[in-house]
């Protein structure tokens, strides 16, 4: 295999696809030299519809065609004429309206053994983020309770897409944004103080002591109970009042509110870090969105806006439809968000001077601007869908167009035991925790490490914004149904032959001959294993990890079948003793295999097995 350097892109590195949408574009400058260098930016090089048309086809001639003012079809076919002289090509056929498929040489795909096996797990390493700062926010749950189903799958999400982006390429920051300010931990501070009075013995009843608070006790989950014995053990009755006039020992808030409040605050966080840990999830950043009002961030970002002539007052029209939270029939300051293609302007303060949610939102977003970030990416719950435009209109107009902001929404998570719903946790008192999941798995399996693998996988397998049904009964089943079980499986079996065969020195393999590999079912597994750069690639550009896990599968059926093919045809075993040149290949595609798979779990953040139990 050779690609001219000038024809091939420093970044291709090992992407077959890459390197061949270099030829072609090479072999479209020679046909057409007077055509610009923008004209070729749509030119695209993937894998065709139908397999039987080849293993790659281009939309060149369908894309330039008006610039180069001949038809298509005629283009196509004056293109699939050079592309057939490529050593890589053993056809080049124009087809429909402008495409031309091409179908590569065997002795081109095997080629690409010795790559993978020399790259090993970082097989798909790419430069697409060209080291670009991109700043990935995922979970973000208010620190109020236990993290449930719904943020394991988002943090599950996040942090998967944040190991695609690093593995194309970008310089990735993982982070948390913590929200401790606003009515809902206010609110968690009034409930956390009611268990500090139980723990001392108060002799308030809940419903009494709920009468007291504002908006009512919101809180009632088991987890503050040990919030509550802590508060005691570090304050001791100091918060309380022992004056007989005092109703059961409760002060008013003015004494202990902001205390209680930030010292529950910072143990829930750890909850929710140890919550995340079981996961495998570990943030780099960890940013309190109470420290950013503390230090005026929210007023830094108003004058920012205000410079630009970006802020002003006045009267929204009545929204259409479902009237939200924030919108009143007053004067309001407002930011000017349609300018950015929002359908409407946006409150900032409402008309008594308090600010909104998107005031402190607009705050943090500054706050990762100034930080120096290219890009930033958020993974959100479904129901925060109606926030994306805002959010993107505030970081256009913040940035002056300069930094992007993508929001991958994530579904909610059904989570099934013996066929019904699982709704309710002992812990939390109305949701499944995310805590209840792992444990529920892990006792399926034999350590916390497997369940958490079952875990994330099954939270990729399918695409953010579908809602999922996580079935307890099948995350485990050992069948191909199961994707977990079906990748992993073809992991263990890719060992279990190396390790019968003395485990072989990877370069070893790299260096032996190949042409024993020409069976159908063994081009088909290199095939996939080439496309593995280009799924990378593809995947982190449109921000879907799932993509990772669809890959796996198909990759393991495909060894599958070629396992199943050498029970069924003694030849195509991959052990012969009588055949010490074909066995030597047959191992060196083992081993590719088996590397390709761990790049593609070390992204999912799922640990690979060495055999099945």
């Amino acid at each position: 295999m050779t690609i001219a350097p000038d024809a091939a892109p420093a970044d291709a590195g090992h992407d077959i696809f890459a390197a061949l949408r270099a030829r072609t574009i090479a072999a479209l400058r020679d046909l057409l030299p007077d055509l610009p260098e923008d004209a070729f930016a749509r030119v695209q090089m993937e894998p065709p519809r139908d397999a039987a048309h080849g293993d790659m086809a281009t939309n060149a001639a369908l894309v330039i065609g008006k610039a180069a003012r001949q038809p298509p079809p005629k283009l196509a076919a004056a293109l699939a004429a050079v592309l057939a002289t490529l050593p890589e090509v053993a056809e080049a056929t124009p087809a429909g309206p402008g495409f031309v498929n091409l179908r590569l040489r065997e002795d081109f795909l095997r080629a690409q053994l010795p790559l993978i096996l020399a790259a090993s797990e970082a097989y798909g390493d790419g430069t697409a983020g060209r080291g670009r700062r991109v700043n990935v926010e995922y979970v973000s749950a208010n620190p109020t309770g236990p993290m449930h189903v719904a943020h394991a799958r988002g943090g599950v999400v996040g942090d998967a897409l944040a190991n695609l982006l690093a593995k194309a390429g970008w310089d990735v920051t993982k982070e948390y944004y913590i929200n401790d300010a606003g009515a809902q931990v206010q609110a968690l501070g009034y409930a956390a103080y009611w268990r500090y009075l139980q723990a001392l013995g108060t002799t308030l009843t809940e419903e009494q002591y709920a009468g007291l608070v504002p908006g009512g006790l919101q809180y009632k989950g088991e987890y503050l109970i040990p919030v509550g014995e802590a508060l005691r053990d570090r304050f001791g009755t100091s918060l309380a009042s022992e004056d007989p006039e005092h109703r059961h020992g409760m002060l008013g808030p003015d004494h202990w509110l902001d205390t209680v409040r930030a010292f529950t605050v910072a143990l829930m966080m750890e909850a929710i870090r140890d919550d995340l840990a079981l996961l495998g999830i570990h943030q780099d950043v960890f940013v309190s969105e109470a420290q950013l009002v503390a230090e005026g961030k929210v007023e830094q970002a108003e004058a920012l806006l205000q410079a630009k002539g970006l802020i002003y007052r006045g009267i929204l029209d009545p929204p259409k439809g479902r009237t939200p939270e924030d919108w009143e029939p007053r004067e309001q300051t407002l930011f000017r968000a349609a300018r950015f293609g929002d359908e409407v302007d946006r409150p900032l303060r409402k008309s008594d001077g308090s600010g909104t949610y998107f005031a402190n939102d607009i705050a943090n977003h500054l706050h990762k601007i100034e930080r120096g970030f290219d890009e930033l990416v958020h993974v959100w719950g479904a129901d925060h869908g109606g926030y994306v435009k805002r959010m993107q209109a505030a970081v256009a107009a913040l940035s002056d167009g300069r930094v992007g902001l993508d929001v991958v929404l994530a579904q909610v998570v059904h989570v099934v035991k013996d066929g019904k719903p699982v709704r309710m946790s002992k812990r939390a008192g109305t949701y499944v925790t995310l805590r209840d999941l792992i444990e529920e798995v892990g006792q399926k399996v034999a350590g916390a490490g497997e369940a958490r693998d079952a875990v994330r996988f099954t939270m990729l397998t399918r695409k953010a914004d579908a809602q999922m049904e996580f079935d307890l009964d099948k995350v485990l089943e050992q069948s191909r149904d199961n994707p977990v079980f079906y990748v992993q499986y073809a992991h263990a079996r890719c060992r279990s032959v190396l390790r019968q065969a003395g485990d072989p020195p990877v370069a070893e393999l790299a260096a032996t001959p190949l042409d024993a590999l020409g069976d159908p079912a063994e081009l088909a597994l290199i095939r996939r294993m080439a496309a593995w750069p280009r799924t990378v690639e593809a995947a982190a550009i449109a921000r879907e990890p799932h993509r990772i896990a669809f890959f796996l599968h198909d990759l393991a059926s495909d060894f599958h079948v070629l396992w199943n093919r050498g029970r069924d045809d003694a030849t195509l075993r991959f052990i012969r003793g009588d055949e010490p040149e074909a066995t030597r290949a047959r191992l060196a595609l083992v081993a590719a295999t088996a590397g390709v798979i761990r790049s593609g779990l070390a992204v999912m953040g799922v640990t690979p097995v060495e055999e099945m139990r």
